[in-house]
């Protein structure tokens, strides 16, 4: 039993005669899962058993679908809600796509996950309404011990990462009974001046921020208050990165794909960043941002 029927989509294939183009690469769907009419699937694609791949539904190449995993058809008048999975996520067991949502390319949906919004690229998904836990590809950078009041005149420190020119700086703390301080000074422990500062707080837990780069502006980011997790991501290494106090912060470079997620309901984010507002230097799709990164890389070489 097959699936004839099912427009193969693959802009690799688009020159090859008809058959060629679902031979060796084209999807592989088992008997036991429905791919209705007004539904495409790339090469690669993988769909288990008692999936339900319907209308409007796009899997782009290489993305898996769990066994019973639905996609969710707009209610009523049977109308199409343009879904889709970008190349290589994969959809674990038993989970729900709602209608119109677009899923990123790597991203994870664990089994019995229900997604009602977009999942942005290579993020990690769980849970009824699902949220995001983690990211592919991430390790979680263990920072050394936070410089504490035993030696409060000891210089501050700074480590690099694994993630091209991202560095993690802690500060002095200073503790009195009066109230305790930490201090950095700019052009020197943090490695530019500001010409502006914006600040993130009122964050739902299940909310993420950020998710762009920037062509020229350099952050650097304080939680001031609370914590948070920073991804950063140089196109080729990713770490996460928990800001738990005030006498830590974090450098981002231009050319860092930066997301901000795991808000504590008191969090509060101050961001320091080198040059004022300036919409035409947001990179602002990570496809984008990964051309940006290989062009760059090419003019270098």
């Amino acid at each position: 039993m097959g699936h004839p029927a099912i427009p193969f989509v693959d802009e690799l294939a688009a020159d090859l005669p008809g058959d060629a183009r679902r031979a060796p690469s084209g999807p592989l769907i088992d008997p036991r899962a429905v791919v209705d009419d007004g539904a495409a699937l790339a090469g690669g694609c993988v769909v288990k058993s008692g999936a339900h791949v319907c209308a409007g539904v796009t899997l782009e190449r290489g993305v898996h679908v769990g066994a019973n995993a639905a996609f969710v058809e707009l209610p009523g008048t049977g109308a199409r809600a343009a879904t889709r999975v970008k190349a290589e996520a994969w959809i674990g067991a038993n989970a729900t796509i709602h209608a119109g949502v677009t899923i990123g390319a790597r991203a994870v949906v664990r089994p019995g996950a229900v997604v009602t919004r977009s999942v942005p690229p290579a993020a990690i998904v769980e849970g009824n309404p699902a949220s995001i836990v983690g990211y592919v590809g991430t390790t979680d950078h263990v920072a050394a011990p936070v410089i504490l009041a035993a030696a409060p005149a000891k210089r501050p420190s700074v480590q690099d990462t694994p993630v091209r020119g991202v560095t993690l700086h802690h500060f002095p703390s200073i503790p009195d009974l009066r109230g305790n301080l930490t201090v950095g000074e700019f052009d020197r422990q943090v490695p530019f001046k500001p010409l502006r500062y914006f600040m993130v707080f009122g964050v739902p837990s299940r909310e993420i921020r950020g998710e762009h780069a920037h062509h020229e502006c350099h952050q650097f980011l304080i939680c001031v208050r609370g914590s948070c997790s920073v991804v950063a991501d140089d196109g080729a290494d990713k770490i996460e990165v928990p800001l738990d106090g005030p006498d830590r912060g974090l450098y981002l470079p231009p050319m860092t794909w930066g997301v901000q997620y795991k808000y504590s309901a008191d969090a509060m984010l101050l961001v320091f960043a080198s040059h004022y507002y300036d919409g035409a230097d947001y990179i602002r799709e990570y496809d984008e941002f990964q051309a940006a990164v290989a062009a760059r890389a090419a003019e270098i070489r």
